[in-house]
């Protein structure tokens, strides 16, 4: 008989950690090839792992709630056993470099780092070119334009001389105010860190005493994922200065189009053709017109990206949100596109989503029509630069030009709005895009060949 370890599997390129969400086995417990195992989850996706090995649960080394780094043995199999054996259960082990912050946990206390000097001098000889940063540092560390340069100076308080949230949000704070210059900052200054995200029922009030609340009211705890999105959106509005313009666009001979063809694409396809797809075609053509919408900030540089990666914000049942992404889009045609927006939607909507299918975006809709809205100012998806927002279709009487004159019509109309980072885009290169998006949609072919 062996032992095989089950180790903490890679879920991405730029994910170096995962948190554990649940058990499904425990020690003594049979457990065949790739039988789940145990539920985790990244800043971005929650995932399952399966069981690399059939045989019976040894030992598991970690607990609930613990963030492991990739490549970390979580659990042993022993291999070969027709009975599981009497086990012992031993208490979960600490690996060196587990994090110590669960990224889902924000309301920590904001009391000013106190790193002994002996740690610092520690954290500066650790070879930190090489060291690890976890996905929330790195997210960070990407909207408020810290380039990794200037991130491997910054000396960290963690384990082995990790930079940790706090110590990246002291070392954004003290250059903001001009006490410090870039790779001056030292660990355990007295500049205050910035303040994190707090649950609301541990906001002490102006006596210090936790507030009561009066009167018929439930207080809910947010899951992690509604954490996760609330940092994200405070984070996006503190990073980027948020312009939204406004258009609208009569979609009269797109819908009709579809109304006419669906049935039949469904058919040859065996997809169901929404609208989705074929506002990313028009978005997509815009964005090789206009290549700075589909770009992102490092500092003082602009980094124009070159694929076209679409973000569509999905609701999840829960009723959070998630933006699974469609890679290299302008390389699709509308059946390939379908294909890609049914997919990833019904993944997400399942938790089936892979941490990588939510990486890369470089530009997002979101269709704030699901639900009946006319409009929205919807919030920057960082490190991007742009999201577009595309509201009902509504029918209502409009004035249209002809060959006779002026006439009113009832027409299919529909509003979008953009919100943009006014820091690299202004205001006429963001309307110029926008209306450049409706006229696409105005005129779309009703003669088009699927």
């Amino acid at each position: 008989m062996a032992v095989v370890d089950l180790i903490m599997p890679k879920l991405g390129e730029s994910i170096m950690e995962a948190t554990i969400l649940k058990w499904h086995k425990q020690p003594g417990d049979p457990v065949k090839m790739d039988e789940t195992v145990l539920e985790i989850a990244t800043d971005k996706v929650d995932s399952e792992v399966p069981s690399t090995a059939e045989g019976v649960i040894e030992e598991i080394l970690f607990k609930v709630n613990d963030v492991v780094p990739i490549g970390t043995a979580i659990a042993r199999i022993r291999t070969g056993a027709a009975e599981p054996a009497t086990l012992h259960t031993a208490p979960p082990a600490t690996p060196v470099a587990t994090t110590t912050t669960h990224i889902a946990s924000q309301h920590t206390s904001t009391a000013t780092a106190t790193v002994a000097a002996t740690r610092t001098q520690t954290a500066a000889t650790n070879g930190m070119a090489n060291r690890f940063y976890s996905p929330l540092v790195l997210n960070i560390a990407a909207g408020e334009g810290i380039s990794m340069s200037e991130l491997e100076k910054i000396p960290g308080s963690g384990n082995e001389g990790r930079v940790t949230k706090k110590d990246l949000l002291q070392y954004v704070e003290a250059r903001k105010t001009g006490t410090v210059s870039s790779g001056q900052f030292v660990v355990g200054s007295t500049m205050p860190a910035a303040e994190p995200l707090r649950r609301t029922d541990e906001l002490p009030t102006a006596n210090g005493q936790l507030p009561t609340y009066s009167g018929n009211a439930e207080i809910i705890e947010m899951d992690r994922m509604r954490k996760l999105i609330a940092e994200h959106m405070v984070r996006s509005k503190h990073t980027s200065p948020h312009v939204t313009s406004f258009t609208e666009a009569d979609v009269t001979n797109l819908v009709l189009w579809r109304e006419k063809v669906k049935k039949d694409f469904e058919k040859r396809e065996g997809e169901k053709l929404t609208f989705t797809p074929l506002f990313i075609e028009a978005i997509v053509r815009c964005i090789k017109k206009y290549p700075w919408l589909n770009s992102s900030l490092d500092g003082n540089h602009i980094i124009v990206k070159k694929d076209i990666n679409i973000g569509m914000a999905t609701a999840l049942p829960s009723g959070n949100l998630i933006v699974p992404v469609i890679r290299n889009a302008d390389q699709l045609n509308l059946v390939g596109l379908s294909k890609q927006v049914n997919n990833l939607a019904n993944a997400a909507r399942n938790n089936k989503l892979k941490p990588d299918d939510t990486q890369g975006g470089t530009f997002t809709l979101t269709n704030v029509g699901t639900f009946g809205s006319l409009m929205g100012t919807p919030i920057i998806n960082q490190p991007q630069v742009a999201i577009l927002a595309v509201g009902a279709i509504k029918k209502r009487p409009v004035v249209i030009e002809t060959e006779q004159g002026d006439s009113i019509a009832i027409r299919q109309m529909m509003y979008l709005s953009m919100s943009y980072d006014h820091r690299i885009i202004d205001g006429a290169l963001g309307a110029t895009f926008l209306n450049a998006v409706a006229k696409e949609l105005e005129n779309f072919s009703p003669d088009r060949e699927i």
